[in-house]
């Protein structure tokens, strides 16, 4: 082999690691993005759906179609540590027509003497019912400021979609339950 064939093997290996490791650096920085729009496209994890309201008025004429099931829904509020909030649901549980638009309303108080930015994360239990779980307006979609000692209610309008009925991982599944921790929001 001659020394011109062997270095251009050693440059061509040398430009094929740094691709690679080009490439899995950029994997490294699009993981979390590629993640977070795998759990909102198919609810892994419990991660709700968002929908229209074109999308939720199909689904009330399904659900209608479906005989009107009734599944319940326990609602959850937690603050993380040092947000200097209160936040819990007006109601803690409420049955619902599968298929149906409802609306739960949370409750939020900044209880510090300075303005608070918070910003909702939120999940489903159990996790196959993140894919049918559907907010069509929700508080969480933004980030919130509350003014010292300011008091507010947040509603979410929602349905669960009757495709639920059809899918066998749902099956004995009576309640689910939609929790909401709020974070102070990064500047």
């Amino acid at each position: 082999m001659t020394t011109a064939t062997l270095e251009s093997r050693k440059n061509r290996t040398a430009l094929l690691a740094l691709a690679a490791a080009a490439g899995m650096l950029g994997l490294g920085y699009a993981a979390v993005p590629l993640y977070q729009l795998f759990c909102q496209v198919t609810g892994f994890g419990g991660t709700t759906q968002r929908a229209t309201e074109s999308e939720a008025a199909i689904a009330e004429r399904l659900g209608q179609a479906a005989g009107g099931q009734e599944i319940s829904i326990r609602f959850d509020g937690t603050v993380a540590p040092g947000l200097g909030w209160s936040f819990r649901p007006e109601q803690v549980t409420d049955m619902v027509t599968i298929g149906q638009r409802d609306m739960a309303i949370y409750l939020a108080k900044n209880n510090s003497n300075r303005p608070i930015t918070g910003t909702a994360t939120f999940n489903v239990e159990p996790e196959q019912a993140g894919a049918y779980f559907n907010k069509v307006q929700c508080f969480c979609f933004t980030e919130q400021t509350l003014q010292p000692g300011q008091e507010v209610r947040m509603p979410v309008l929602y349905f669960v979609d009757p495709k639920a009925l059809d899918d066998p991982n749902m099956e004995g599944v009576e309640q689910i339950t939609l929790s909401y921790t709020f974070h102070e929001a990064k500047d």
